[in-house]
Formats: structure tokens, C-alpha cells, sequence
């Protein structure tokens, strides 16, 4: 019997994000996976679909720099839309079995487990056949106000993307474009519509219960995530700030990082960050936390190994001699420009930046 794993995430890159979703969909194309429904939140983002047009982005680009939000093109259906904060993303991984292999049928299904979850906090919701995704008021009715934003995609009955429902979503980052190319109506949220925040982890766990039901498959809880952290080390002041690279033995995979490592039984993050500071650098040091935890796929293995990350900072003292531990065959100072060039991975990039903004 098929069954459903939720994976609640947290908060996913967004680029991570399409990897993660690349990797489930390959292992559940190749039966090494059941069912899954990915649940995280992204970082402010745009996103455009297959039949999206540009210019439903009417901010300028400097604009969306100032705000931090990043633009990505996908293949997803559906026009222009935003993810950020505040807004559970839904990525559904299954294989369709033949009773249900009708497009249509499939995307209301996924708007009805939507439906479903608002129902339980009281607002009635509905679609409008003219528009896509979940709304409230009634079509062509003033009030009329999207909720949920649906964009799927599907290839030989797998399906990939989803769906984002705006619970304690920032409404405002949606006044940077016309959002799914829809003028004629705005934007909701539960917390606006209620008057209150709502609990993320309480929306997704109703969610998740609702694609059970909607889809007739049991839920399955995944195994615990491993985790992990990552440290910049940083020396100079402003234009002179230097950043720590090491670089992985080539067996290792020979790429460039910052300090990272495992957390072990029983150790806080914090207390990783420091062990692993010193095991990598030869630097006694207390690191300071960043407030960044994302989760990511380790490498392009499938099923995906998952990872959760915390990321921290620290002030290397001028003259502070690198002792290499036995993973990294070379170290740089590198002005912070080349740093976020070299860097692989958008966690670590993020951490450079966010150590740069916190000591």
C-alpha cells in the first residue's frame, strides 16, 4: 500500500528547494521513495511560471535588491507569484496512480485540501474558474481576495510543485508584482483575514492531515534530519573584512567552504560551532549565533539525505594562525566579493552575509 511522508522543513533556499524537489522526484520516479509532501518556507523570492510575463514585475530591479528578494524562473504552470516568510510552501511528489490521471482533477484535489485547512479556522473559500488557485469573496466581487496560489507541475502522472498558502505571509512584497498576472483582485492571509497571527506548525499539520484524506494515503513521519553547522570566520573591518575559506580534500570533494560539521549526541549547536572552530581552525573561540537554520539535501543521492543547518559567526583576532584539521588541504583569506564567488552552496553564502551584518 502507497503511502504519504510529510517532510516539514522549515525554511528551504529557494534553489535548494528545486533540488530537493529534483531528488524526490527522481527516487519516487524510481520506486525508491513513496508519496511526498515537501512543507517548508522560503526566503522572499519571485517566481515566475511557464506562462508567466515579466513585466507583471513592476518593481525595479534596484527595488527588489533593497528588499532582498531574489527573481528565479521555473517549470511550473501559472504566471508570476511570491514566496517569503510567514507562507508555507507545498510540494506534493506523487505518482499518480491511473484512476487519477486527470490533470484537472489533480489541481482540485490540491485546491481542496487548501479549502479544507481554512475551513478549520472558519473562512469559507472557493475557487473562481477564471483565476487560478483559492480565494475568498466571490467571483467578480469587489471583495474577491486570493489566499492560496497553486502552480503545478506534472510529467507522466509525477507531480512536482504545488502550492503556497499565505498564513503570516509580509502582504506588501506582493505590491511588487501583479500577482498571477490577476489585476483585477488582491491578496489575503489568514492572519489578516483573522486578526491574529496563526501557528505555521499548527497550518501545516492540519494541511498534511487534509492531502491524507483528499488523496487516500496513510501519513508516514520521516526520520529525523541530520544536523549540522556552519561557522564564518571573519577578520578586518569594512572594506578589509577578510573571510576564512578551507578547501576539502579532494577525496573530500574538493571544493571550498567555511567551517562546518556535524552536531553530536547530546551537544547544542552552539557548542558544535565551537568544537568544530577549533577542530578545523585551531581557534578557541565562541561563536556567535546567526538565527539562520535552513534545511538542504546533502550532495545528488536519491531518496535525498536531508540536512538541517545552524549557521554562526565569528571575529578572528589579527594574526590568528590557521591550523588545518584533517578534512582541508589549504585555507585562504579572501576578500568577502570572492568569498560569496567561490562559495557552492547558498547556505554558507547566507551565512557569510548574515556574520557580516551581525559582528
Amino acid at each position: 500500500m502507497n503511502s504519504l511522508t510529510v517532510y516539514r522543513l522549515g525554511r528551504v533556499e529557494y534553489e535548494d528547494g528545486l533540488q530537493l524537489m529534483k531528488l524526490f522526484a527522481e527516487a519516487r520516479r524510481q520506486e525508491l521513495c513513496g508519496d511526498v509532501l515537501l512543507l517548508l518556507e522560503h526566503p522572499p523570492v519571485l517566481t515566475l511560471g511557464r506562462a508567466a510575463k515579466r513585466f507583471n514585475i513592476v518593481a525595479s530591479d534596484d527595488r527588489l535588491a533593497s528588499e532582498g528578494v531574489e527573481v528565479f524562473e521555473t517549470d511550473r504552470g501559472g504566471d508570476v507569484t511570491y514566496h517569503g516568510p510567514g507562507q508555507p510552501v507545498g510540494h506534493p511528489i506523487l505518482l499518480l496512480p491511473p484512476h487519477r490521471h486527470d490533470v484537472r482533477r489533480y489541481v482540485r484535489d490540491v485546491e481542496q485540501c487548501i479549502i479544507r485547512t481554512l475551513a478549520e479556522y472558519g473562512l469559507s473559500s472557493g475557487t473562481i474558474p477564471k483565476w487560478p488557485g483559492v480565494w475568498l469573496g466571490e467571483e467578480d466581487s469587489p471583495d474577491a481576495r486570493k489566499i492560496g496560489a497553486i502552480g503545478v507541475h506534472l510529467a507522466r502522472w509525477l507531480t512536482t510543485h504545488g502550492f503556497a498558502l499565505n498564513v503570516n505571509t509580509h502582504l506588501p512584497h506582493f505590491n511588487l508584482i501583479v500577482p498571477c498576472g490577476i489585476r483585477e483582485a488582491g491578496v489575503t492571509s489568514l492572519q489578516r483575514e483573522l486578526g491574529h497571527s496563526v501557528p505555521m506548525a499548527e497550518v501545516e499539520e492540519r494541511v498534511a492531515r487534509h492531502f491524507g484524506d483528499v488523496f487516500e494515503l496513510p501519513l508516514v513521519q520521516p526520520p529525523p534530519l541530520s544536523r549540522t553547522v556552519c561557522v564564518a570566520a571573519l577578520r578586518g573591518q569594512g572594506a578589509d573584512t577578510r573571510v576564512l575559506l578551507l578547501r576539502r580534500r579532494p577525496e573530500r570533494g574538493g571544493f571550498w567552504q567555511i567551517v562546518t560539521g556535524g552536531i553530536e549526541p547530546g551537544e547544542s549547536p552552539r557548542d558544535a560551532a565551537s568544537r568544530e572552530l577549533f577542530e578545523e581552525t585551531g581557534l578557541r573561540a565562541e561563536a556567535v549565533d546567526l538565527g539562520y537554520q535552513h534545511a538542504f539535501a546533502v550532495g545528488s543521492v536519491v531518496p535525498p539525505r536531508l540536512v538541517q543547518e545552524n549557521g554562526f559567526a565569528v571575529r578572528c583576532p589579527e594574526g590568528f594562525q590557521v591550523q588545518l584539521g584533517e578534512e582541508h588541504d589549504a585555507f585562504e583569506w579572501v576578500d568577502v566579493p570572492t568569498a560569496l564567488a567561490r562559495l557552492p552552496f547558498r547556505g554558507l553564502r547566507e551565512a557569510v552575509s548574515r556574520g557580516l551584518r551581525a559582528l
